[in-house]
């Protein structure tokens, strides 16, 4: 394919991509079909020859595109959301074009800078302190895998990095049961193992008990063990619960403890002048994680990282082979920031949402699916045989059918027939969790284009399959 022919094929994808959004609503939102049903209408085998441009559009659009789950479309209500939207769709045209490499400043100047600018601005937007300094990671995953290895140098004098684990350190992690498993997985990886994540109970609205973590970190001290690490969840993944930030900060504070914030999806509310109590002992905090790629319409993927100690992280992950030296100083080299030595060009995505938006049109924009969520909620607590089992604080609503005369192993049975039934519909996708034992569907209103009169019609089909259950 040569330029001219690129250009004619670019102009019919960029149609394609248009006339998707313009009509994304007549796609199921998940396809309901069979494991391998893709792959069987695929060769086994790769072409000897080249095909023509055509062929290989085509076969997207009708194999391709009927296996997708349209994460897009705006009866997208499961999960946490992996929003775009059109700067950042524009943003990641450009970024593959340049194609470029931006490990280092040398590398891609413009990439590092506009990094550095652009996590600056966001830092102010959602009001972190000035002494956090911001780098874009893929996922919240990696960063608190990041949080935990910088804190398990730091507090062993950066030797396990130069000599391995002498087998005496018995660090001890800690977070929530409502706590999301990446922190789980991160413990593995930083060598800590598993059993020594400690998962701390939660209060009646699924919240870390700070009075519960002080008792296990003492218990911990006096039995041998050196507590590193506490994950503060600002919005579960589950049900969006608040941990409290000031009284586990203090208890961190007090125990010389590393203090990781995980706001993956909750903290792009942060922007809104409304939510900022949720910082309340930020001061405390030693990092911080959110997703622009979950509630901030720039595609995935995207996550803002930020640290108060820097150069602990910069000398947790530095490594400086001859072939990378360069004569530079006083630059951000951001492949010492986190583990990837390679990275995308992320911040030129998040800079054209942040420019094309305005802090004003992202502001008015999260308002809406708050406001829509009250209004749901509302419909959903006027029912007699539905019931809201957590707190709605942003727009998570977690939920379930509760017909009369049922035991708790029934309803549970219901409720996930009821989850079942409606996404094989595919008219709506919705997906659960448990909470005390109780099966509960959750209903996320965050699709960047979702509108009123969706969430109404999933709110209607999910009342007359729910009552088809039970005649």
């Amino acid at each position: 394919m040569d330029a001219d022919e690129f250009k004619k094929w670019a102009y019919e994808i960029v149609d394609w991509i248009s006339d998707y959004f313009k009509n994304i609503e007549a796609y199921n939102v998940k396809p309901n079909i069979q494991p391998g049903a893709i792959k069987n209408q695929l060769p086994l085998n790769p072409p000897e020859d080249s095909e023509k441009f055509e062929n290989i559009l085509d076969d997207f659009k009708k194999i391709i595109v009927p296996g997708m789950t349209h994460w897009q479309h705006p009866n997208f209500f499961a999960y946490f959301p992996a929003n775009t939207s059109f700067p950042s769709i524009a943003a990641e045209f450009l970024t593959s074009a340049l194609a470029a490499q931006c490990m280092m400043w040398q590398t891609s100047p413009a990439a590092a800078e506009l990094e550095e600018l652009t996590m600056d601005w966001l830092r102010k937007m959602i009001g972190l302190p000035e002494d956090f300094t911001g780098v874009i990671q893929d996922t919240a995953s990696t960063a608190t895998l990041c949080s935990i290895l910088t804190a398990r140098e730091k507090f062993s004098s950066f030797d396990i990095n130069t000599k391995g684990f002498s087998g005496d350190e018995q660090f001890r992690v800690y977070c929530s049961t409502e706590a999301h498993s990446s922190i789980e997985k991160a413990v593995k990886i930083a060598g800590i193992g598993k059993e020594n994540l400690v998962k701390i109970p939660v209060d009646e609205n699924f919240a870390m008990l700070p009075a519960e973590l002080e008792k296990q970190i003492e218990i911990d001290i006096i039995n041998g063990y050196k507590p590193l690490c506490v994950v503060d969840a600002l919005g579960t993944t589950g049900c969006t619960a608040i941990d409290p930030l000031k009284e586990i900060g203090e208890i961190c504070i007090e125990n010389n403890i590393w203090l990781h914030v995980d706001a993956a999806f909750a903290g792009s509310a942060l922007i809104l002048p409304e939510y900022k109590w949720m910082l309340y002992g930020i001061e405390y905090a030693d990092s911080f994680v959110f997703n622009p790629h979950k509630w901030l319409f720039t595609n995935f993927d995207c996550s803002a990282y930020f640290v108060r100690d820097k150069e602990s992280l910069i000398r947790t992950f530095e490594i400086v082979p001859e072939y990378l030296k360069s004569a530079e100083s006083q630059v951000n080299n951001y492949k010492d920031w986190g583990i990837q030595l390679g990275r995308r060009f992320r911040a030129l995505k998040l800079w054209f949402v942040i420019r094309n938006f305005g802090v004003n049109g992202l502001q008015e924009k999260l308002r809406y699916h708050l406001e829509l969520t009250r209004e749901l909620k509302q419909k959903i607590e006027s029912e007699n045989d539905f019931e809201i089992l957590a707190p709605v604080p942003f727009n998570v609503i977690c939920f379930r059918f509760k017909p009369a005369g049922l035991n708790e192993d029934e309803l549970n049975k219901i409720n996930e027939m009821l989850l079942s039934n409606l996404n094989d519909s595919g008219k709506i996708f919705l997906t659960h969790t448990k909470l005390n034992g109780k099966f509960v569907i959750r209903f996320v209103i965050a699709t960047t284009n979702v509108e009123s009169r969706h969430v109404e019609h999933g709110w209607e089909l999910i009342k007359k399959v729910a009552h088809s259950l039970i005649i």
